[in-house]
């Protein structure tokens, strides 16, 4: 886990541009814009989101001064983000995160996987979602659930399957001994660990919510 992040009030002014984008408002957790602000401030977007929430209620008399010099002049504030992102060593731990440790986790979670790049955890997760909902027989690329997801994950249906099966050598349940030479077992026994506390219908909370950044 990573310590507590540094907040800089410049970050406010790439929040608010954040926010305005349409439709304006709060964004959702996992939606695009969120994902890769975080990315670029190496702040989770649950941080993000609650801050995003303090602009919304106009929490303070710093964000009412940013809200009331940027919220009806985009091109200023697009100048004023601009200049931020051109300030040397932006983003950087050595310059913005000093003695902090930056917090990987959540940025691990969309990048591709090194055992296969067609897939990122974000992506096993919604899998792994899938599978508690349906049966071994209906594991199978024809199965409209299937054809769904894969459809909205920019994948080919049997890309879902494969990882249905690995999941099921993954399930203490099933018993299934036989031994597969997949790539994808490693990582996706990571993630079924990683939710083996939680719930389906947990799990299937985080999925509708990471669902966002592919709808988005």
């Amino acid at each position: 886990m990573a310590k507590n992040a540094v907040w800089h009030d410049d970050y406010w002014l790439l929040l608010m541009q954040a926010y305005l984008k349409r439709p304006t408002g709060v964004k959702p957790l996992y939606s695009r814009t969120m994902v890769g602000l975080s990315l670029e401030l190496h702040i989770a977007p649950g941080v993000l989101q609650n801050r995003m929430q303090q602009i919304a209620r106009l929490d303070t008399p710093r964000i009412e001064r940013i809200w009331k010099t940027y919220s009806k002049d985009s091109k200023r504030l697009e100048r004023a983000v601009s200049l931020l992102r051109s300030m040397k060593g932006f983003g950087a731990a050595d310059e913005f995160y000093e003695g902090v440790e930056v917090q990987e986790t959540f940025e691990r979670d969309f990048r591709p996987l090194e055992q296969d790049e067609r897939f990122t955890p974000v992506m096993l997760i919604i899998i792994l979602d899938l599978y508690y909902q349906l049966t071994p027989l209906t594991m199978v690329p024809k199965t409209p659930e299937v054809v769904g997801l894969a459809r909205l994950l920019s994948l080919k249906a049997q890309d879902v399957v494969e990882v249905l099966d690995v999941y099921q050598i993954c399930d203490p349940y099933l018993a299934r001994n036989e031994i597969t030479t997949s790539a994808l077992l490693q990582p996706c026994h990571q993630i079924w660990q990683r939710l083996s506390d939680k719930e389906p219908q947990d799990v299937h909370v985080l999925a509708e919510q990471m669902k966002e950044y592919f709808l988005s």
